[in-house]
């Protein structure tokens, strides 16, 4: 098992979730950790609580994935101690809406679009270039079980997490011959603000997602990215889809009243 201490790993979405659940396990193992997210204020909180209990260094990024500028400035400006990451946590991510395709709202696109791929397409080109030339590095894309099945009203969405399937898939053969790994985590269910974000802020309709079912946590997910990571160097962890056992496919689902 790869040991992660000193090791700088870059998490996008750090501030909630699945992020936040990946930067407790790697604080955990030592790691050095950038932390990036648009709620600066979020990110503090959490590296503050980090510090406390494991004292682990930590380097954050107020930062919207979304701005290809602002995420060439973020990488090409990291102190040198932080320039020299080790993993690639592409976490940041979004569901808006479950509108019919026909129905769709237009802004609600532009934003999983350019959050889901172009986002995962700028980190990944800025941050890898770096791991080749020191041979060595991981990266994972937080994918999604809407990558493998598409669901009523997910048309959109469905479609980003696609991409991010056939983005890590073809990264994977770009890197061939080099020692970098890449993975792909592409969760079922997972209790998050995910639901809460797709409906606006609409909590009452958010918890009735995971009504009537236990769904996957944030620890569980930051689990399996945590396996994947400290493999064996020899060893690519392609891709891991993991559900609750309340969850069959996209869109089977065993809820008890």
């Amino acid at each position: 098992m790869i040991s992660l201490k000193n090791q700088i790993i870059l998490i996008t979405g750090a501030s909630s979730g699945i992020g936040n659940a990946c930067a407790k396990i790697f604080a955990r193992e030592g790691a050095k950790l950038i932390l990036a997210a648009r709620r600066l204020e979020r990110l503090q909180q959490l590296a503050n609580t980090l510090s406390k209990e494991f004292s682990v260094e930590i380097h954050l990024l107020q930062l919207d994935v979304r701005d290809r500028i602002a995420v060439e400035f973020a990488i090409s400006n990291l102190p040198s101690a932080w320039s020299k990451i080790d993993i690639l946590i592409n976490n940041a991510g979004l569901s808006r809406g479950l509108d019919k395709l026909h129905e769709g709202d237009f802004q609600n696109w532009e934003e999983m679009i350019d959050t889901n791929i172009k986002g995962l397409l700028y980190l990944t080109r800025y941050v890898v270039p770096g791991m080749v030339s020191r041979g060595r590095g991981h990266i994972v894309n937080l994918g999604s079980i809407a990558g493998h099945q598409t669901y009523p009203g997910g048309n959109v969405y469905c479609a980003t997490k696609a991409a991010v399937k056939a983005i890590s898939e073809g990264l994977k053969q770009d890197l061939l011959g080099t020692p970098i790994r890449v993975t792909s985590v592409d969760p079922g269910m997972v209790e998050t603000e995910f639901s809460d974000v797709r409906f606006h802020g609409d909590s009452e309709r958010a918890d009735k997602v995971y009504q009537g079912v236990t769904p996957l946590t944030p620890d569980d997910v930051a689990d399996v990215i945590f396996f994947c990571v400290t493999r064996s160097p020899h060893v690519n962890i392609n891709e891991v889809i993991l559900m609750p056992v309340d969850q069959a496919s996209a869109t089977l689902v065993n809820r008890r009243t």
